[in-house]
């Protein structure tokens, strides 16, 4: 059988057997990832929500998907712990046979992150550490410890910013490590095409959330400010977004791959 065939076949088993789709979001509790979550219980997909330190939050996102009629799991997860992946990864194993009757998941959605400034000649090695450990090191090598638990004809996004097309004051090692995952998308895309994963970035503008400090959400000039400089005139919500990568996992979107994707409302046209 060559390698299109078997491709085929993978996806068309995923897409006609009986048994639940499960897609695992990193940093699930809040914000993008929380929402993300929620869109996906909402078109029938179970969720694992990964967390570092907000236990209560992610409890509540696993109360709000089985509202919704689906099935999720809460686990911890520092993503700059490199050492943790295997055991992570033996937890993902042990919560897809004990919770589904699965040995795989379909979905991985690299969402966690954080933010800190960096401005040119003030930046501190631990800054830039910690924004190159989150946003690239920690997704390249959490994905690849999981890659032998996503299922054949499965998919990933990633979690990248509209800030590697457009300038954002003091974000330069935030965007330049998204940056870098832009990059790798398109070569993990093209590893992983044999066996039918597709692989994609989601690249938000300003979103209205608690990222950053939530300086976006809470500060009403900053706010209309960045919304002044959409085509659609407003920032985003963490619900745009979850939408968005949502509709990215969905049966009809599968030969979309390599690909990065601006949700940012037309920012800076």
């Amino acid at each position: 059988m060559t390698t299109n065939e078997n491709q085929n076949e993978n996806q068309s088993a995923n897409t006609t057997d009986d048994r639940r789709t499960v897609a695992l979001i990193t940093g699930g509790n809040r914000g993008l990832g929380r929402a993300t979550a929620l869109a996906l219980a909402e078109a029938g997909t179970d969720v694992i929500l990964t967390y570092r330190s907000g236990k209560d939050e992610a409890a509540s996102v696993v109360d709000a998907v089985s509202a919704l009629g689906r099935t999720a799991v809460a686990v911890e997860l520092d993503t700059t712990r490199f050492d943790t992946f295997p055991a992570f990864a033996a937890s993902v194993r042990d919560a897809l046979r004990t919770t589904w009757d699965r040995d795989s998941f379909d979905f991985l959605v690299n969402n966690a992150g954080a933010a800190t400034l960096t401005p040119a000649g003030e930046t501190q090695a631990e800054a830039f550490d910690l924004m190159v450990d989150v946003h690239f090191k920690g997704v390249f090598f959490l994905t690849q410890t999981l890659l032998p638990l996503i299922a054949d004809g499965g998919r990933v996004v990633n979690l990248s910013t509209g800030l590697t097309r457009f300038v954002g004051e003091g974000m330069s090692v935030y965007a330049a490590a998204k940056g870098a995952v832009e990059i790798w998308t398109k070569y993990l895309a093209q590893e992983l095409g044999p066996r039918g994963i597709s692989v994609n970035a989601v690249a938000p503008g300003p979103i209205a959330n608690d990222f950053g400090g939530g300086m976006v959400r809470d500060n009403k000039e900053v706010r209309a400010a960045l919304g002044g400089q959409t085509a659609l005139g407003r920032v985003g919500e963490s619900e745009d977004i979850g939408g968005v990568i949502a509709s990215l996992l969905s049966p009809g979107t599968g030969w979309i791959t390599a690909q990065r994707i601006e949700a940012s409302g037309g920012s800076r046209l």
